[in-house]
């Protein structure tokens, strides 16, 4: 019998694998796949921890939730019920997160290329921006003068797991340099502005805390400046997000006391020694709280050889995680039904889209694979559903979550008239 490391919310019982105390097999016979499968306790769970970690070394802490994530409105009602602020880059995860219980003053908008109409619907609903740009902040204050604003600095520190999720650098669309930020917040004054933040956002996926803290120093070295030549004081001061988490099985955990001992402490020294008061230290997590509390699940329907490949054939595609695709990401993967059987085949798992690149996973070790087994897709609770699609006109998955030991489904299937809902035939 093999003995697979399985982390919460997981477990294996008599080879078949549980999630939260509820086996996946039998939630699929009632479901069916493929299935978005999440934890509400393991998302209270992480945003505890975090929050806890972060709090003990500076107690003027907000932590936002990264809707883009995951923006299943239940997802963001257990967060706004643990006390989270929401990080927002679009009017629909404005609307979303007013539809789930946030109230203006816990919102930011971070967004980019950002319409007019989008600043319009903004200022009316009183979202507070980080602007991205001179020409954002010049319509912005066309509209209205707003009672905050915030800017995105570009501290040029490059951190992220994949070069299309480095938001940082001398090649990235995002943010202000440090000259030009300060004429942002000269602008800002003029039309007086009464109260400011500062923003950055480095990249996704790190588990490096080096980046973060030359990142860090560089954008207190920047809000120094505006403070002294500009005359800002900081209501908030926004590192941003990025907190990584493990997906291959060498990767370790961010270290969160680590985090918080060479960043948080450091921060709240700095802010004083600079004299900025006593600003928010803002975090925007979305990863680290929704990640590895949700697993795909997907059945098997052909095994095929070639005398090159192995190929497992399954019901969900790059239209259901597109992150391998995309990224060249890599999610661990369990036969459910098999957890404790030894890997004996390397095969190419790969999805029913009409597409050479649609492969959740490539050259990967699994138990002999049978077609009618049932494949996990771990850690797809992050940029899983929030990034699927309709392509090849395959209707969307459902979601499942386990709350308080019950099953509660928090996305119906699309059905195939779904298809249809938002055209109109030319006549």
């Amino acid at each position: 019998m093999v003995k697979r490391k399985l982390r919460e919310p997981l477990e294996d019982r008599k080879g078949s694998l549980f999630f939260d105390g509820f086996s996946v097999k039998e939630l699929v016979e009632k479901y069916d796949t493929p299935l978005y499968l999440l934890s509400e306790k393991r998302i209270r769970d992480n945003y505890n921890r975090l929050h806890n970690a972060l709090i003990s070394n500076y107690k003027h802490l907000r932590v936002y939730y990264a809707a883009k994530a995951n923006s299943n409105l239940t997802v963001l009602k257990i967060l706004q019920s643990e006390g989270a602020y929401l990080d927002t880059v679009s009017p629909g995860e404005v609307f979303m997160g007013l539809s789930s219980g946030f109230t203006p003053d816990r919102m930011l908008f971070t967004g980019t290329s950002v319409r007019n109409d989008e600043l319009k619907f903004l200022s009316g609903a009183n979202i507070t921006v980080n602007v991205d740009s001179q020409s954002e902040l010049d319509r912005l204050l066309k509209i209205a003068v707003p009672p905050v604003v915030s800017v995105r600095v570009n501290p040029e520190v490059v951190a992220g797991h994949h070069s299309h999720c480095i938001t940082a650098g001398p090649e990235s669309k995002f943010g202000l340099t440090e000259e030009d930020a300060l004429k942002a917040y000269v602008t800002a004054k003029r039309a007086r502005v009464e109260r400011f933040g500062i923003h950055m956002h480095i990249g996704s996926g790190i588990l490096d805390i080096e980046p973060y803290s030359l990142a860090v120093e560089k954008l207190l070295s920047i809000a120094k400046r505006v403070h002294e030549e500009v005359g800002v004081e900081f209501e908030f001061i926004d590192i941003g997000g990025g907190f990584g988490v493990p997906y291959k099985p060498e990767d370790k955990d961010l270290d969160l006391s680590e985090f918080s001992s060479k960043i948080v402490a450091p921060f709240k020294s700095k802010v004083k020694e600079y004299g900025l008061g006593k600003p928010f230290l803002c975090v925007e997590p979305g990863r680290y709280l929704v990640c590895d509390a949700s697993i795909l699940l997907t059945t098997v329907n052909t095994v095929k050889s070639t005398p090159s490949k192995k190929f497992v054939g399954v019901d969900a595609g790059f239209n259901t995680l597109v992150r391998p695709t995309m990224y060249g990401s890599y999610h661990p993967i369990l036969v459910a039904n098999k957890v404790a059987q030894a890997d004996k085949e390397t095969y190419d798992v790969v999805g029913p889209i009409c597409e050479s690149g649609d492969a959740l996973a490539k050259d990967r070790q699994l138990p002999l694979v049978e077609e009618g087994d049932l494949l996990a897709v771990l850690n797809a609770g992050a940029y899983g559903f929030s990034m699927s699609s309709q392509y090849n006109s395959r209707p969307r998955a459902a979601e499942v979550m386990i709350r308080q030991g019950k099953v509660v489904m928090v996305r119906q299937r699309e059905q195939l008239s779904d298809l249809m809902s938002s055209q109109r035939t030319a006549e």
